[in-house]
């Protein structure tokens, strides 16, 4: 690769990077709000859901973290953006299970298990996050799965979502989320 080729890569990078860190953020947020509805309605039978769904968050948390410490890259960033869909969709599930099944609950869950593979798509090592096809169908996703969580009572519209801890990102996490 010469210089110049080099340049236009970064240029691309640095142009594809907001769409997928806007699509990994809103992710993040979709792991955090059924975060702290889990933990609010959990609590007893359902602890097992209060650990996961806070798991869940904090990888969603560690993904967007890397991605706002990193220089663009449409591969990683792409990668951040799959990953927090993905944790997202664990937290929606453990936030369905705590409401025994309400048809707001699976449609939002249903919606989260759509965002992630869309997201995965974009990734894809075909395209690594640069089909401005499959990132178009990602972005809609993920749309998608914010409206039916805020359908379900797990995001209410305006406010804002907590902060999540990201706990100590250790290499073997950082190997694990392919970063």
């Amino acid at each position: 690769m010469n210089e110049h080729e080099h340049g236009e890569g970064e240029a691309a990078a640095a142009a594809l990077r907001p769409g997928h860190a806007a699509r990994a953020e809103s992710a993040a947020a979709r792991a955090a709000a059924p975060s702290r509805y889990v933990e609010w309605r959990g609590s007893g039978e359902h602890a097992d859901a209060v650990w996961r769904s806070a798991h869940a968050a904090r990888v969603a948390a560690q993904a967007l973290a890397v991605l706002s410490e990193s220089a663009p890259d449409t591969a990683a960033d792409s990668r951040c953006a799959r990953n927090a869909a993905a944790s997202a969709a664990r937290a929606s599930r453990t936030a369905q299970l705590v409401d025994d099944a309400a048809g707001t609950a699976v449609a939002a869950c249903q919606a989260a298990l759509k965002a992630s593979p869309a997201a995965g798509a974009a990734a894809g090592a075909k395209h690594v996050g640069t089909d401005e096809r499959l990132n178009a169908e990602a972005d809609a996703a993920e749309r998608a799965a914010v409206a039916a969580a805020e359908r379900a009572g797990w995001i209410r519209p305006g406010e804002t979502v907590p902060a999540v801890s990201t706990g100590t990102r250790s290499p073997e996490m950082m190997t694990m989320l392919h970063l």
